[in-house]
Formats: structure tokens, sequence, C-alpha cells
């Protein structure tokens, strides 16, 4: 499921993963309010991320799946770890 879109996608896709856990975590699980917060907050996520990938190297760019993947992939292992230690498996 999860890992087939994202490999079609690509990195960029990741974020459909990482903003509504971000956004079930910081509100409540309502989907009245998770939808719409996922969609403004993924959209301002991709914007901050592609302001930090043109800024770092300041004459050329950092590719913006680099830096979704530096910010995704310890967030994707503090959910699995955290989901892991509730159903009692370390």
């Amino acid at each position: 499921g999860t890992a087939a879109a994202v490999s079609v996608s690509g990195l960029i896709g990741f974020v459909g993963i990482i903003v509504p856990h971000t956004v079930r975590l910081a509100s409540s699980a309502s989907y009245r309010v998770l939808m719409p917060v996922s969609m403004i907050g993924g959209a301002a996520f991709l914007v901050l991320a592609d302001l930090l990938a043109r800024t770092v190297e300041a004459p050329g760019e950092v590719p913006i799946g680099v830096v979704t993947a530096m910010i995704g992939a310890p967030f994707f292992l503090f959910v699995l770890r955290s989901r892991r230690s509730r159903q009692g498996v370390l």
C-alpha cells in the first residue's frame, strides 16, 4: 500500500505520510479537522522544504527530495518506534 505509493511518487510523496501523522499527534483525530489541516500543513511543509533546498546551497540547489527525506526519515522512525512500544514490542 503505502510503500508502493511512495515508490511511484518519490520522496515528495512521503509528505503524504509525514504530515497527517504530525497533525494527528498535534490535534484531534476527527477527520473534519484532520483533512483540511493536513492539506494546509502539507502545502506549508513543501514550501518550507523548497525554500530550504534553494537557500542551503545559494548558487545551486539541493534536490527537494533530499530535504524531505532528511526531515521525514527521523519522524517516520519515531512513529514506527512509538507504535511498537504501545504494542509492547521494542
